[in-house]
């Protein structure tokens, strides 16, 4: 319980940090834009004569691929830059609490800018029937690509202190999980490696696995996949910030 508590405290923290600054609503607003702007401009919302979000979840992963790091990017080169780790590590918490309680506040603050989204669930259902169960399996599957994106940021934060190094180096590394499974990049890779190996390629992208969300399917494997790269990037976080701490 104590081991709870700490987790909370640091969330509470971490999640004041953003609403006590005009970053967060800088975000939001940013965030809601582009959100309504590739859904019903670019993604040709009404023209397609269909009940369904599709157009608002392909562009997700993209979105996020700059938005998330931009976000995640302060939460550990703030604290180094700073000088407040070494307070924040002299505390009686643990090194995964902290962790984990920073990482959750700024996912709880991605989840909260996703929710605000509702005004375009709001519309399909107003223009036709959709398949409610699809956009709710889409919102799950865009939750875990936020929080995929974001560990991958918290990881990049924790090894520099510079904020825009922490952000280009976490970009690259998202864009990394787009393109392994990209159509156009596997059509080409197709051409000059067997198949099979194509294929494993594939398995490690975030497109592959965000795909079966968008169609209404949540498969455990896929789940498995994007908790398993959240926990690979937040065990390298630990190990990058005991290493501060040793030192």
């Amino acid at each position: 319980m104590n081991s709870w508590n700490n987790v909370k405290a640091i969330m509470k923290r971490e999640l004041g940090g953003y609403f006590t600054s005009p970053v967060a609503y800088v975000f939001l607003v940013i965030f809601l834009l582009l959100t309504g702007f590739f859904t019903f401009t670019v993604g040709n919302f009404f023209e397609r004569g269909e009940a369904s979000l599709v157009s608002f979840f392909t562009w997700h992963p993209w979105l996020y691929l700059f938005l998330v790091p931009a976000a995640g990017m302060r939460l550990w080169s703030e604290e180094r830059r700073l000088g407040t780790l070494e307070l924040l590590l002299t505390m009686p918490i643990t090194t995964w609490q902290a962790i984990v309680g920073k990482f959750l506040a700024s996912w709880l603050f991605l989840g909260i800018a996703l929710a605000l989204t509702f005004p375009v669930w709001i519309t399909v259902n107003w223009l036709g029937s959709p398949d409610n169960g699809v956009i709710l399996a889409g919102y799950v599957g865009s939750l875990m690509l936020s929080g995929t994106y974001l560990a991958i940021s918290c990881m990049t934060s924790a090894m520099t202190r510079n904020q825009v190094i922490s952000f280009i180096v976490s970009v690259m590394l998202c864009l990394f999980l787009i393109l392994a499974g990209f159509t156009p990049v596997t059509d080409l890779l197709v051409r000059w490696a067997n198949p099979a190996v194509v294929q494993t390629i594939a398995s490690f992208s975030v497109m592959t696995h965000f795909e079966s969300f968008q169609r209404g399917v949540i498969d455990l494997r896929d789940v498995m996949f994007f908790a398993s790269v959240m926990g690979f990037a937040l065990f390298t976080t630990g190990i990058v910030i005991r290493g501060h701490r040793a030192g």
